[in-house]
């Protein structure tokens, strides 16, 4: 699924003339992919693409069991805009843990010989964010200061609108059996976005990046209910 999630993304993205680079990437154990992160610009790209912010499921035959059993797997995607340099988000450098290693994987192996890649976690929050795909050590350090920036700063967004929404009695947060949207294709082909109940049975078109039309329907539905 982490293969198909984040291919589908930028399948999407790049029909849009979005640009997409591949800041992190950890295959998974057996197949597919254990994390990536994904720089995309473009116009509007934040504004539109953090409607695939959740938990995605999907249910299919899996081609790694040999007993062709039917298995359900999610993948949990994240989406934050990149902080420009002028918003102030104070980090106290002794609240950084910063870790350097090899470089290894889709988008590493050009620096795969010296200790170019960094991990930085945020021990207060326990925020990690990593980068290798430069080749300069203060490179990735730099693009990983502006993930954590964001990642802190969208933490600190969704502490007020919590707190909002406590005050409301609205529960939503987001967690693995909460997810936005289905990819089912056994035994039926049907993709479904459980906020909107927007329903599409071209399974692979969808696949293919044709994500447009669950996205457009989740933000009209959010001008709605803001209205």
């Amino acid at each position: 699924m982490g293969r198909d999630a984040s291919s589908n993304v930028q399948t999407m993205a790049e029909k849009r003339s979005f640009s997409v680079e591949t800041l992190d990437y950890l295959a998974g154990d057996e197949a597919g992919v254990k994390s990536v992160t994904l720089l995309i610009k473009g116009h509007n790209a934040y504004g539109y693409l953090k409607a695939e912010k959740g938990v995605h499921r999907l249910v299919r035959i899996s081609p790694f069991d040999s007993s062709g059993r039917r298995h359900t797997s999610f993948v949990s995607c994240d989406v934050m805009p990149e902080m420009d340099d002028d918003v102030n988000i104070e980090i106290n450098t002794e609240d950084l843990k910063v870790d350097t290693y090899r470089a290894s994987g889709a988008g590493g192996q050009h620096v795969n010989t010296t200790d170019s890649a960094v991990r930085i976690t945020h021990l207060p929050t326990n925020t990690v964010v990593q980068c290798q795909n430069e080749r300069s050590q203060i490179k990735n350090r730099e693009q990983a200061m502006k993930m954590l920036k964001a990642r802190l700063y969208q933490l600190e967004i969704e502490k007020q609108q919590q707190e909002i929404n406590e005050l409301r009695g609205d529960q939503g947060d987001i967690g693995w059996g909460n997810q936005i949207r289905s990819y089912v294709f056994h035994p039926y082909n049907m993709v479904k976005d459980h906020r909107t109940n927007h329903e599409i049975g071209n399974t692979g078109a969808v696949m293919d990046g044709g994500i447009d039309p669950f996205i457009d329907e989740y933000l009209r539905s959010t001008l709605s209910t803001k209205k």
